[in-house]
């Protein structure tokens, strides 16, 4: 087993998914009141996924993380990520919104074997490009910091001379990073996010992303190809969606072995839950009819048999139609709580204990469970690989 710290855990997917993987939480810090309370009274309710998990309530920057322990062998998290002006006064390095220098003071203070921060698409955009690679050069070499009185484009300078240099290295990492889509690693849910993933150099890692094991093309030919998603569900014909020609062929020129499994779909994830809107829940918790959702131009809810939109943390007014659903009889609702959990792939053991408000922001602040378990799982097959034991640094 991996021990870890777990940085801006929210409500718990990615430490839920590693934890399923493999890695063991010493300790899930976090800052928001309502996150930490929903994950203890899990723990006190007796989860077993959650057996032995402590959470601090408190604030990273407050935090000396060599007090958890030496052998800590992974740090994780999700740390936020404010938008930063490259043209404005180049402050973003000590900008309290930005957490990334506490992931790296934590990477630099524990020298851990290796890491795992996600972040939002948004870190990708080309406005963002210089900061993002200068996050990139920080986790690289997480021992040379900043100056007194350096900004963080200074910094980055210093750090790119640092790396094309021969100097001796004592403290470097290996990155790498990834746009993913949870709906490739069987979230039933398009939600794409920037993961990194970081090994000490000296333990001579060559670690890649899993491969995708859904796709879009296997979900296609189970609808318009053997339709057997049709007759799996027992939807009736007045129901299925017609293929557009694009989608047709795609279903005609492909080999079906190399498809993979097939993207999940929002009604896999929730169809046989009982239907809300007659207020019986049939014991399952947070499910919750919720009236008021509207359609409106460019508002639509997401459909049953494609992978949902982006659940979001927002609630009214979420562009796009987030967190919301269209039946098959045309009308709109609010996804339930237990549904929103399920489309990120947390277990129906999992409670949540806020209002409606408070479940979605943390439901849709969270990484889908399913996607940290394929990555902690190729994490730690190549670690077995690599002869990295899980003992004492």
């Amino acid at each position: 087993m991996v021990r870890t710290i777990e940085l801006f855990s929210g409500t718990g997917g990615l430490a839920l998914g590693l934890h399923r993987a493999g890695f063991i939480p010493v300790v899930l810090l976090e800052r928001d009141e309502k996150s930490c309370y929903n994950i203890n009274a899990n723990i006190s309710n007796g989860n077993s996924e959650l057996t032995g998990w402590k959470v601090n309530q408190t604030d990273v920057r407050d935090v000396m993380f060599t007090d958890y322990g030496t052998d800590i062998q992974f740090v994780t998290g999700g740390p936020p990520c404010q938008p930063f002006s490259i043209g404005g006064k180049h402050r973003s390095n000590s900008d309290s919104r930005d957490m990334f220098p506490e992931a790296v003071r934590a990477v630099r203070e524990l020298k851990p074997q290796g890491f795992i921060f996600e972040n939002v698409r948004g870190l990708l955009r080309q406005s963002f490009n210089e900061y993002f690679n200068y996050i990139l050069l920080q986790l690289s070499h997480p021992e040379v910091t900043a100056r007194d009185s350096m900004d963080w484009f200074s910094h980055y300078k210093l750090l790119k001379e640092y790396h094309k240099s021969k100097a001796d290295k004592s403290l470097e990492y290996s990155v790498v990073y990834k746009l993913l889509n949870a709906a490739d690693y069987g979230v039933a849910q398009q939600r794409q996010r920037v993961v990194i993933v970081g090994f000490r150099s000296d333990l001579n890692i060559n670690w890649s992303f899993p491969i995708k094991t859904h796709s879009r093309e296997a979900l296609l030919y189970a609808k318009y190809g053997d339709k057997s998603y049709w007759d799996e569900h027992k939807i009736a014909k007045k129901h299925r969606t017609e293929a557009s020609s694009m989608e047709v062929k795609l279903t005609q020129v492909v080999d079906k072995s190399v498809l993979g499994e097939r993207w999940q779909t929002v009604r896999d994830a929730i169809g046989e839950l009982p239907d809300p809107c007659k207020n019986d829940t049939h014991g399952y918790t947070n499910h919750e009819y919720r009236g008021g959702a509207k359609s409106y131009a460019g508002h639509s809810g997401s459909v049953l048999d494609e992978p949902s939109k982006t659940i979001k943390a927002g609630v009214h007014g979420v562009p796009g139609g987030e967190n919301t659903i269209t039946l098959d009889d045309g009308s709109l609702r609010y996804y339930t709580v237990r549904e929103s959990a399920r489309i990120q792939a947390f277990p129906d053991s999992f409670a949540f204990h806020g209002s409606w408000t408070e479940s979605m922001r943390q439901i849709g602040n969270a990484v889908p469970v399913k996607l940290a378990s394929a990555i902690g799982e190729s994490i730690i097959a190549q670690m077995n690989r690599n002869g990295v034991g899980y003992a004492k640094n």
